[in-house]
C-alpha cells in the first residue's frame, strides 16, 4: 500500500512539473499552445490515415490509432522540454554564471566538472575547467579580451600537471564568433574523443586535487529554477 501510494505521488508530482514548466516557458513562448497541438496531432492523423489504409479487421483500427496517441504524447513532451530549455537559456544567457549552470545541469555523464570557475577577474568574467572524452576543455564567459589571460595561465598550469593531453579552447559571450550557451553542451559532445573513461576519471581526479581553494563566486543558476516574470 504504501508503495502504491509512493507512486501516485510520484507521478502526480511529474504532473504537477510538468504544468508548471509548460505554464512558465508559455510566458515567453506564445507559439508553445500551437506546437504542442501540432506534435501531437500530427502523429494521430497519420495513424488514423495507416489504419484506414492498412487494416483489415478491428485489430488494427485499435492498434494504430493507440500507437499514434502514444507517440502523440511522446513528441508532446519531447518539445515541451527543448522549447522549455531554449527558453531558460534565453533567460541566463549573457549573465555571469551561466556557464555554470549548463555545467552543472546539461553536461552528460561522460563529461565532469564543476559550476564555480576555476579563475574569474574583477569584471566577473571566468573560465570554467571540464573534462571529458574529448580532452580538458577550458570554458570563457563573458569578455574575450579579459578570459584570454586567465584561460592561457590555466592551460599553463594543466601542462604542468599533465603534458599529455590536449587542452581545447572555447568561449562563450557576446565577442566574436563564440559558441552559444544553448549550444555548448552539444559542442562538447561533437569533440574528437581523446580520452575513454578511466581516462577521463583520471584525469579529473588529478585536476582536482591540484586545484586550490575554490574561486569565490556564486554557483550557476539553475535554468529549471528560474522564475519567468509575466510581461506587464
Amino acid at each position: 500500500m504504501a508503495a502504491e501510494q509512493a507512486k501516485q505521488t510520484k507521478k502526480t508530482g511529474r504532473i504537477r512539473q510538468m504544468i508548471e514548466i509548460y505554464k512558465t516557458t508559455k510566458v515567453h513562448d506564445r507559439n508553445l499552445p500551437w506546437a504542442l497541438l501540432l506534435s501531437f496531432v500530427a502523429p494521430v492523423a497519420l495513424s488514423v490515415l495507416l489504419a484506414w489504409l492498412l487494416s483489415g479487421n478491428w485489430f488494427g483500427w485499435v492498434l494504430w490509432p493507440l500507437t499514434g496517441v502514444l507517440v502523440g504524447i511522446l513528441l508532446v513532451m519531447i518539445v515541451l522540454g527543448r522549447r522549455a530549455e531554449r527558453m531558460a537559456y534565453q533567460q541566463i544567457e549573457g549573465r555571469p554564471g551561466a556557464v555554470g549552470a549548463v555545467v552543472q545541469s546539461a553536461l552528460r555523464r561522460s563529461w565532469r566538472g564543476s559550476e564555480v570557475p576555476v579563475a574569474i577577474n574583477r569584471n566577473q568574467d571566468a573560465v570554467y575547467r571540464v573534462v571529458g572524452r574529448g580532452g580538458i576543455v577550458l570554458i570563457s564567459e563573458g569578455s574575450r579580451q579579459g578570459t584570454q589571460r586567465m584561460a592561457a595561465d590555466e592551460e599553463r598550469k594543466i601542462r604542468r600537471a599533465m603534458r599529455n593531453v590536449e587542452v581545447v579552447h572555447l568561449y562563450v559571450g557576446p565577442d566574436g564568433d563564440g559558441v552559444p550557451l544553448p549550444k555548448l553542451s552539444k559542442t562538447l559532445v561533437r569533440l574528437k574523443p581523446k580520452l575513454n573513461r578511466r581516462e577521463v576519471a583520471a584525469v579529473y581526479n588529478r585536476l582536482v586535487s591540484l586545484q586550490a581553494a575554490p574561486v569565490g563566486i556564486p554557483k550557476g543558476m539553475d535554468p529549471n529554477r528560474i522564475r519567468s516574470q509575466r510581461p506587464r
